[in-house]
């Protein structure tokens, strides 16, 4: 007899560090490793959970005494620009589209560091190598590819000025990593990278764009909320953002649920065959 078995990968949490989004705060993730055949699938329903990817592991926030991390995506369908993400795509209507295989290049990696050099200098990220780097976007076990965007120099030659990393799921596309050009800050090309993979989400038929965590309180997460037809994940759903209600309440120890419980209420895909 043949029937369905879960996939059954095992999960782990970090030791907390300091928040890189809210002073003062620690954070701790939840993480299981993505490999094997059946990677699609598993990212693709942990995406639906707010999971995000990073290389091969899938990890959520499991913070013991905060929950303001909320994973959101834009329902394509029901998206209409703002007057000022309207002007964010005509100031870049001369860039071009290409769609790359996840394949590392010096002229990313240039990119990649005036990128961090100019806006995240204190961050994370900020001593990544040029090999840290190729491994961020091509150490990827699901379907992704790179979306590079060029402006055309009066020359005629072009000149790299955004980058995003984008997985595609089976419900839409995933903004893993973007970066861009300092050099067109008045341009807004974080915007305009965001409404570009809504445009490519819909050419696609798919219903979703994943931005990856929303932090009600972070300044360096404020944009996101400003994209209408916005839902986060919150409380085990997905639900629109509702911008009366004060997430920050639930900053309080006793809103997290114990690791074991966490794990016990996640879903996983039923795919492999015995």
């Amino acid at each position: 007899m043949r029937h369905s078995l879960p996939i059954a990968p095992q999960f782990y949490v970090t030791a907390p560090q300091p928040c890189p989004y809210l002073e003062g705060r620690e954070e701790r993730k939840l993480f299981t490793a993505l490999q094997g055949e059946h990677a699609g699938a598993l990212n693709d329903t942990l995406s639906k959970q707010g999971f995000r990817r990073s290389q091969n592991v899938l990890y959520r926030p499991s913070c013991t005494e905060c929950a303001a991390c909320l994973s959101a995506r834009i329902r394509v369908a029901d998206f209409k620009p703002a007057r000022s993400q309207r002007r964010a795509d005509r100031r870049n209507r001369d860039l071009a589209r290409r769609v790359r295989a996840p394949w590392a290049s010096e002229e990313q990696y240039a990119l990649f560091r005036r990128y961090l050099d100019s806006r995240h200098a204190d961050g994370g990220m900020a001593d990544m190598d040029v090999f840290e780097f190729a491994a961020m976007i091509e150490e990827t076990p699901v379907r992704s590819r790179v979306i590079e965007y060029h402006a055309t120099l009066p020359d005629a030659s072009e000149e790299l000025v955004a980058v995003c990393l984008t997985d595609i799921l089976d419900d839409g596309v995933s903004m893993v990593y973007s970066f861009y050009t300092p050099e067109r800050r008045q341009h807004s090309l974080g915007t305009y990278i965001i409404l570009d993979h809504i445009r490519i989400a819909r050419e696609a038929g798919l219903p979703y764009v994943y931005l990856g965590y929303w932090v009600p309180g972070s300044p360096k997460m404020d944009y996101k909320a400003r994209f209408s037809a916005l839902e986060i994940y919150y409380q085990g759903e997905w639900q629109p953002i509702d911008p009366t209600a004060d997430y920050t309440a639930e900053a309080h120890p006793l809103t997290t649920a114990p690791v074991a419980e966490q794990v016990a209420r996640i879903t996983l895909p039923e795919t492999r065959r015995a």
